[in-house]
């Protein structure tokens, strides 16, 4: 077989013949081009990976003549050599390459996480890690595989949220979670994340409204356009969580008995809870439902009927806005719309509702539904919880009736 040094000169001397027509180099052994009778100028290493002349040549294809050049083709020659001096097989570095290009690209690997573990773990609130890292992580890493991703990488994506603790803990505690996935699956050897320290932790919020600022809060809402408005006060009147009644479906509730049979699926905690409906809830949703009986499909809080309403930090701009200009433009001093949670459990104290009950609830596993008492004991509290949310949405309409009428809106109007 011709051999010669391979450079343009001689990939373009050789000449197309009725086969395939080879030229090795001089300088790297198995280092080649092939001339195909079509014309075709394709490189290619040639190697045996063990036992001399008596094991299996094999063969690697580099790339097309014109694609590559001859010197960027024998600089992967010499890759391959070096790899087969190591025991390596070239064609398993091919395969393992290109599921690093395909498989472990961030965005892939991204699609396949929250599919696999943010669904089955993380419940109600998956799509929202989720949404937080499409924001965060992939601008950050692009299509960059997951063993190239280093320390430098996850400053960059922790970077834009350092002055907001709240979100940078969870958004490290998220990228934490996925890189240690990977590892378990065996797709990195060690995390970049590893021997990094944590974010600050968010000072523990203890902010429980007052009873005018529930008020406030109220009135504000009928100011704001639906949905947002009207899943304020539904937040306000049952104590569940954001991404829960933001994402209610209207095939959760029961229009008959007054009921919100919240799934485990989407539960926060993977517990299903049902949480009975006071007069001013089923009013609310009932003008939701543009009167008569409620619908069976589709989403509660939506502003296409189509998919579930997720605009909150503008929505709550607005609805702050509206509370300034009812509270002679002072602004209400820093709240969340978690607050709302806290304070309707604070609230349910001050009427004198068992801790047990608010507990069902909140759909809390933890205090006395916990250990061995969340093993023995298992009633579920529905008659007293009807009892205590009716006393709550009672006390909550005692607050607007005891204000200025022309800034009320009353509960028969629980839509503005």
């Amino acid at each position: 077989m011709p051999t010669a040094r391979i450079n343009k000169s001689t990939v373009d001397a050789v000449r197309v013949g009725s086969k395939d027509v080879f030229l090795w180099d001089e300088k790297i052994p198995g280092f080649g081009l092939k001339v195909t009778p079509a014309g075709s100028r394709v490189y290619l290493y040639q190697y045996r990976l063990h036992g001399g002349r008596g094991a299996k040549v094999r063969r690697y294809t580099i790339g097309k003549h014109g694609a590559l050049t001859p010197d960027q083709a024998r600089g992967e020659a010499n890759r391959l050599s070096m790899l087969v001096a190591q025991g390596v097989d070239p064609q398993s570095d091919k395969i393992e390459r290109k599921r690093q290009t395909i498989d472990l690209a961030f965005p892939t690997y991204l699609d396949a996480f929250a599919k696999d573990c943010l669904a089955p773990n993380w419940k109600g609130s998956a799509g929202g890690v989720e949404a937080m890292l499409r924001r965060y992580a992939l601008p950050a890493l692009r299509s960059k595989a997951l063993p190239e991703i280093t320390r430098v990488d996850v400053a960059a994506i922790m970077r834009p949220v350092k002055a907001r603790p709240a979100l940078a803990s969870k958004l490290f505690a998220v990228l934490r979670y996925l890189f240690r996935h990977a590892v378990s699956e065996g797709d990195l050897a060690r995390s970049p994340m590893d021997g990094m320290k944590s974010p600050s932790a968010p000072a523990a919020r203890d902010r429980v409204l007052e009873d005018w600022e529930l008020a406030l809060i109220w009135n504000g809402s009928a100011a704001v356009a639906d949905p947002f408005g009207s899943m304020v006060r539904l937040l306000m009147l049952t104590g569940q969580r954001r991404e829960e009644v933001a994402g209610l479906p209207w095939s959760e509730l029961r229009q008959t008995d007054a009921m919100w049979k919240l799934p485990a699926d989407r539960a926060k905690n993977g517990q299903p809870v049902d949480t009975p409906l006071s007069t001013a809830a089923v009013l609310l949703l009932t003008a939701l439902a543009k009167g008569g009986n409620w619908p069976r499909r589709g989403w509660v809080i939506s502003t296409t009927g189509k998919v579930p309403f997720s605009g909150y930090s503008k929505a709550k701009k607005r609805l702050d806005a509206e509370i300034a200009k009812l509270n002679t433009g002072e602004v209400l001093e820093r709240w969340t719309l978690h607050d709302l949670r806290r304070t309707l459990a604070t609230g349910m104290q001050r009427l004198g509702v068992r801790f047990e009950v608010t507990e069902a609830i909140l759909n809390h596993v933890s205090g006395s539904r916990s250990g061995v008492a969340g093993v023995y004991q298992r009633h579920d509290w529905g008659p007293e919880k009807a009892r205590a949310l009716q006393s709550w949405s009672d006390h909550i309409e005692g607050l607007l009736t005891a204000s200025d009428k022309s800034n009320v809106v009353q509960f028969a109007e629980a839509r503005a």
